[in-house]
């Protein structure tokens, strides 16, 4: 009896890792098909409807605006205030310019509308160099003070070996691609003090078959560290990962504690 059960454990697994690979094929090619809509995806959306924070999207290294347009359309489908940054055609730069974009992107947000709206903190939801983009402005430019939430997306956090390629390819343009390796300057600086005082609730959300930001590089302590069965791609493609990133911001599920990551299925 027990000799049958391990086979069909097995079977089941492998099962579960053809299906997860090709949600991620899938996830993959609609990636790539946002990305190529550049900037056409709106930067902004406000709805008078909605008594929660507004969410600023953030998408990562070589992504578009297009990118976050999934993720964009259901946050509207639910009544949210959404704000997209404004990296430019592609998100290619240094990490830390594009930090002090997001400073004047939370300003011009509340000067703008925090009266009118009736909030005083907002959310950010980054994908992947986003993440660190985020990170940065939370933790080394003031950003605690205004950011209530921050969800990061298979953000490498402690670095990722991946981006040698990036750097073989883009490293004479782009800045951002040498700061994500393991060990960089700007690694080591970011996290050269610990904050203990930091307002900020943090989530970091990592794809189990992520090849480009492996799991172990998304952890970062003093978070809520949580794994799902996708690909890099599938983290901004995927309902339940928007359907798991709204519960969080919505305080409807458990996120004072940090915890270790679980692996688990739908």
């Amino acid at each position: 009896m027990g000799k049958n059960r391990k086979p069909a454990r097995q079977r089941s697994r492998v099962k579960d890792f053809v299906r997860d690979l090709s949600f991620d094929a899938w996830h993959t090619f609609k990636y790539f098909q946002h990305n190529l809509r550049f900037g056409l995806t709106r930067q902004s959306h406000l709805t008078e409807h909605s008594d929660e924070p507004p969410i600023i999207l953030v998408q990562g290294f070589l992504g578009t605006s297009g990118v976050l347009d999934p993720f964009d359309k259901y946050l509207q489908t639910r009544n949210r205030n959404v704000f997209i940054l404004d990296l430019g055609l592609v998100n290619i730069r240094d990490i830390r310019e594009s930090a002090e974009r997001l400073v004047f992107e939370v300003e011009r947000i509340m000067d703008l509308y925090s009266e009118k709206h009736k909030f005083k903190r907002i959310d950010i939801v980054a994908h992947s160099m986003g993440g660190l983009i985020a990170y940065y402005y939370i933790k080394k430019l003031g950003g605690h003070r205004l950011i209530r939430k921050f969800v990061a997306l298979g953000t490498p956090f402690r670095g990722t070996w991946t981006a040698t390629i990036g750097a073989a390819l883009f490293g004479v343009f782009s800045r951002g691609v040498w700061q994500m390796m393991p060990g960089s300057a700007f690694l080591k600086d970011l996290y050269a003090v610990h904050y203990r005082g930091l307002q900020t609730q943090i989530l970091s959300l990592a794809a189990q078959y992520d090849t480009i930001t492996p799991p172990e590089t998304c952890f970062l302590k003093g978070s809520t560290n949580r794994i799902l069965p996708l690909g890099h791609a599938g983290l901004l493609m995927d309902q339940r990962v928007f359907e798991g990133v709204l519960a969080f911001l919505e305080d409807r599920e458990e996120t004072s504690k940090v915890v270790a990551f679980e692996y688990f299925r739908k």
